[in-house]
């Protein structure tokens, strides 16, 4: 098997780039259904609590069926997921061609600890959507095209190292929503930021 120029091997996993997948286009009418349901979503997650808030709620303040709802965000993960999207590609354009160290041009180990930095200030800012989107079905996390992302890239930043694909799942594991929303109240953000670091170090 052939191997990238990361030393990956090339039929693992598809290049950063053909792992973002661009919105999907929309009649009219469902774009405005969808503006709708985001925008009540994200009124009421905001009120009332990402965890306090039911599919039924979201669908009356919109003003469109339950069926609609269900039939295009699937359940609460998806509803969260997809009011996170535009956040998550902030992100991914600064991975993909921001400066350095998030950007290409600085060494793996900067680089991989820029993400870290980077991706620990987008969830603590969005943790209860976070949460809701990895955790409201089983497996959610790893249905969601935003996780591919991050583990590939990470996986590759990690190409030194034993088995690069399982360790950036196991970074990946300690930055999970539901893990920091656990940990957050009894050691905080830095320590949580720092732990993260050094597990990644010794990873490596």
């Amino acid at each position: 098997m052939t191997h990238d120029s990361n030393g990956l091997q090339s039929g693992s996993a598809m290049p950063l780039e053909l792992l973002r997948t661009p919105p999907p286009k929309e009649r009219a009418d469902a774009a405005r259904n969808r503006a709708a349901v985001l925008e009540a979503a994200a009124r009421l997650f905001a009120e009332q609590g990402v965890e306090a808030v039911s599919m039924d709620q979201v669908a009356a303040a919109a003003g469109v069926g339950k069926g609609t709802l269900f039939r295009r965000f699937g359940d609460k993960a998806g509803l969260a997921a997809a009011l996170l999207d535009a956040r998550e590609r902030v992100l991914q354009e600064a991975v993909l061609h921001g400066p350095p160290p998030l950007g290409p041009g600085a060494p793996a180990d900067l680089r991989v600890d820029a993400f870290l930095d980077a991706y620990l200030d987008y969830l603590l800012e969005h943790l209860p959507l976070v949460r809701m989107s990895e955790t409201a079905s089983p497996g959610a996390r790893y249905r969601i095209g935003a996780y591919r992302f991050w583990h590939r890239h990470l996986a590759i930043l990690l190409a030194g190292s034993p088995d690069p694909d399982h360790t950036a799942h196991a970074l990946l594991a300690a930055v999970a929503g539901e893990h920091v929303a656990a940990l957050l109240p009894e050691l905080g953000a830095e320590r949580i930021r720092a732990g993260v670091k050094r597990l990644a170090r010794a990873a490596r």
